[in-house]
């Protein structure tokens, strides 16, 4: 069975790897195109790009998902399957056109948490668990009959980065698990209709304004937006005029004796602000113009 893989960053790199870790056969794999980036600006190739060079399988990085040659390129490959993981929204000349059809990995349990970033709104809503799915692509964003699907435990403190590289292998093997079930065609299709009881909970895209923390909030709402901004693309406030990242905290719970965005500390050893409820124990943060810092190395530099 001919497969065409689509996906750009580490996370899809980890289902590519697996896929070929396993025998299957990937003739070729469509991607981003090359970008600048980094303060130099130089030309950066995605990580499925460097991977699959590294592994001697053909490239495609169209601008365009109808562009006709693209398409022409796609056809000429004869898959019999298209795998997508962390990729471009496709047309359905695209996803229509292998006789076996296309297969997505997202990282939720569809249903819930359709849309760009799933990892994140599960932390940020403080889920206990989250998961993997695989379906095929229809019309509709996210709404394909689902294929399998892996149920993943959050931790309490856990960051949407540290959820990030979890659901990346457990999906990696559920996609093998998928594919390989439909190579022998021993496979069922749900209809995500059939799942909804109530109205699914949305991941739709992060923008500046949703990573802002607003301090007059329970401090485990504003604890858990912090854990499922960070790493990227962080929550984010002002200390004495100057725009901080938090990237660690703990709750101190204990009532404030101070208003809702006020802050605490002793100048060596904690940074503390106040929520409606507690206390939000910064632990690694990064001011404007410097480097990300831990608490204490931070405080020996800045007089507050």
């Amino acid at each position: 069975m001919k497969i065409i893989f689509m996906g750009t960053p580490e996370f899809a790199v980890a289902s590519l790897d697996a896929l070929l870790q396993a025998g299957l056969n990937i003739v070729a794999v469509v991607t981003a195109q090359d970008k600048p980036a980094g303060r130099g600006q130089k030309i950066s190739e995605s990580a499925v790009k460097k991977y699959a060079v590294e592994k001697s399988i053909p490239v495609l990085q169209p601008v365009k998902l109808k562009d006709p040659e693209f398409i022409a390129q796609l056809r000429s490959f004869s898959a019999d399957l298209q795998v997508v993981v962390a990729f471009r929204m496709l047309p359905e000349v695209v996803w229509n056109m292998p006789p076996k059809g296309t297969i997505n990995l997202h990282a939720s349990l569809l249903p819930d948490y359709r849309g760009a970033a799933p990892i994140n709104w599960a932390v940020i809503n403080g889920e206990k668990q989250t998961g993997v799915t695989t379906f095929f692509l229809q019309h509709e964003i996210d709404t394909g009959d689902i294929l399998f699907s892996d149920t993943v435990e959050i931790g309490k403190n856990e960051t949407a980065g540290e959820l990030h590289d979890k659901l990346m292998t457990t999906g990696a093997l559920l996609l093998v698990k998928t594919v390989q079930a439909i190579e022998k065609g021993e496979y069922e299709e749900t209809p995500q209709r059939e799942l909804i009881s109530s109205e699914p909970k949305h991941a739709p895209k992060i923008f500046k304004e949703d990573c802002q923390i607003n301090w007059d909030e329970d401090v485990l709402k504003v604890y858990n937006l912090i854990r499922g901004l960070s790493p990227y693309p962080s929550a984010y406030s002002s200390l004495n005029g100057k725009t901080i990242k938090i990237y660690q905290a703990d709750i101190l719970d204990e009532v404030p004796d101070t208003v809702p965005g006020e802050y605490i500390s002793d100048g060596k050893t904690y940074l503390r602000f106040a929520c409606r409820n507690g206390y939000i124990d910064v632990k690694e943060l990064q001011i404007e113009g410097k480097k990300k810092m831990y608490i204490d190395e931070f405080l020996r530099g800045y007089r507050l």
